[in-house]
């Protein structure tokens, strides 16, 4: 057991994040140039540079690096995802403006799963070979990224079946995750052969790749289609939205995407919440970071993100001071991919149904997810028997839905021009707080319980102390977001939701 939970590796790559507004400022000039390809590119470059570095580090093709050169190794990598993750996530929201959380629920939420993805091609193929699996991870991402990232396009034109696709996308997401969950439970219960595992593997890849499917039946649908009446079809969700088609159709067309308030309301264009730019314009990352509602998101990621982040960092650590064998550390870290998964794809979907068909503004929905997150710190701080698998799993699952709702409520509060830049700017927040919980709450505290001769700690009090302050932080993060509910309720009843309950 480590004295310090966090170590330089872990704070590399949490702050992945930090410099993610670079990926924004690209994305947004790339939309402008029309070469969205660019954003993907360079996030292969750094992907390919990252690790395929770290592989000749930890093959002996080069002298071992210092710590921190290493750490730099580590940073380079993981800074592509951001790249990949701005340029997909804002995409979807201007090819899918009415389902946005939908959209960006199954990117993140396939986001949260490539952990265990990555982590089933290790035990299958490269079990006790770090270099070659480092190798890896510089070759596949690289390689997949540069063949699909011209496919990568702003669409303006809409589909009529657009939600019977997207719900087609997300029972194949879920049932990958029930996949992943299931064959994850197995194989730490049963010692399985390696024919098995590579079967079981081939099942996973034919699943990932049946969402082509979809999207071929989608273009030959389109292809096929007659009437222009065929819009009116589909979900009962979508039931009386056409005028807010005929309205969000003029603002993809224009390339602002800003969101008009109805013409009788201009003069609260104007108002309190700091909106104030003229009609069709968008925030830049300067004029948001001048707003309340961009602090307040800032603040609720901190105390989300951030304790989230804390957790699985340390959920090995926690494991082993309550007495948890490995395999049972290792299936609780396997199974956090599970349920981040579970929250970004829920909440977003969630999110869309009820602010559709209810009109509750999306922000709601981050108060309810940090209130449920605060009882989830709560239920392993009390270090009751199988309190770590029920608390990891109500904050993996909270935790992953923070991802999918603030970058949409971002698109919606701010407009989707600037939307990379500014909703990587907020995340900011997510390093923030891991810092501050996991060096000076939870490293410090166990310091303090740690004996003293063996620097060690062994019992639910080396970190009850620790969870009940996050959870303090996180449910004072979701009193914050309650004001930014009460700030936009009447925003997202006139602009989001009430063109179409007219």
């Amino acid at each position: 057991m480590i004295s310090r939970p966090s170590t330089p590796f872990q704070c590399s790559r949490t702050l992945e994040p930090t410099v993610g507004v670079l990926s924004g400022l690209l994305y947004s000039c790339s939309a402008t140039w029309r070469v969205l390809w660019l954003v993907l590119l360079a996030g292969a470059a750094q992907c390919f540079a990252g690790y395929f570095l770290m592989w000749t580090a930890v093959a002996g093709v080069i002298p071992r690096p210092p710590v921190p050169v290493m750490c730099l190794f580590m940073f380079v990598a993981a800074h592509a995802m951001s790249f990949f993750n701005t340029s997909n996530a804002v995409t979807g929201v201007r090819n899918f403006p009415y389902y946005k959380g939908t959209i960006v629920g199954i990117m993140k939420g396939f986001l949260g799963l490539s952990g265990a993805i990555l982590f089933q091609i290790y035990w299958t193929f490269l079990y006790k070979k770090p270099a070659s699996f480092l190798l890896m991870l510089a070759l596949l991402p690289t390689i997949n990224t540069l063949l699909l990232m011209w496919f990568v396009r702003i669409h303006k034109k809409y589909e009529g079946n657009e939600k019977k696709h997207l719900n087609s996308f997300s029972l194949i997401a879920l049932i990958v995750a029930a996949y992943l969950m299931g064959f994850i439970i197995l194989e730490n219960l049963l010692t399985l052969c390696l024919a098995i595992r590579v079967v079981a593997f081939v099942v996973l890849i034919l699943l990932l790749a049946s969402p082509l499917c979809i999207a071929i039946r989608a273009r030959q649908g389109e292809s096929n289609r007659v009437s222009p009446t065929l819009l009116a079809e589909g979900d009962q969700l979508i039931d009386g939205e056409s005028n807010w088609r005929d309205t969000e159709k003029s603002h993809i067309q224009d390339p602002s995407g800003y969101r008009h308030l109805p013409s009788n309301n201009t003069d609260r264009e104007l108002d309190s919440n700091d909106r104030s730019l003229q009609s069709g314009e968008n925030f830049n990352l300067v004029q948001a970071m001048c707003t309340m509602d961009f602090w307040i998101l800032f603040i609720a990621m901190a105390c989300g993100m951030g304790s989230g982040l804390a957790t699985i960092n340390n959920l090995n650590q926690i494991g082993g001071s309550l007495g948890y064998r490995t395999f049972e550390k290792s299936t609780l870290i396997s199974l956090w991919s599970i349920w981040n998964f579970l929250g970004r794809f829920g909440a977003g979907y969630v999110s869309d149904h009820f602010l559709h068909l209810r009109g509750w503004a999306r922000p709601l929905f981050i108060v309810i997810t940090l209130t449920g997150m605060s009882i989830g710190h709560v239920v392993i701080a009390s270090g009751m028997p199988c309190a770590l698998y029920t608390g990891s799993l109500l904050v993996g699952v909270f935790y992953g839905s923070q991802w999918s709702l603030m970058p949409t409520i971002t698109s919606e509060i701010f407009g989707v021009l600037h939307m990379g830049t500014i909703f990587n700017a907020i995340t900011i927040g997510a390093p923030v707080g891991s810092y501050i919980f996991s060096v000076r709450v939870i490293g410090h505290i166990y310091d303090k319980e740690a004996s003293t001769a063996w620097n060690t700690c062994t019992g639910a009090h080396c970190f009850r102390l620790s969870f009940l302050i996050m959870a303090c932080a996180t449910f004072l993060g979701s009193l914050t977001a309650l004001a930014l509910f009460f700030r936009t309720i009447s925003f997202y009843s006139q602009d989001i939701d009430g063109t179409s309950n007219t």
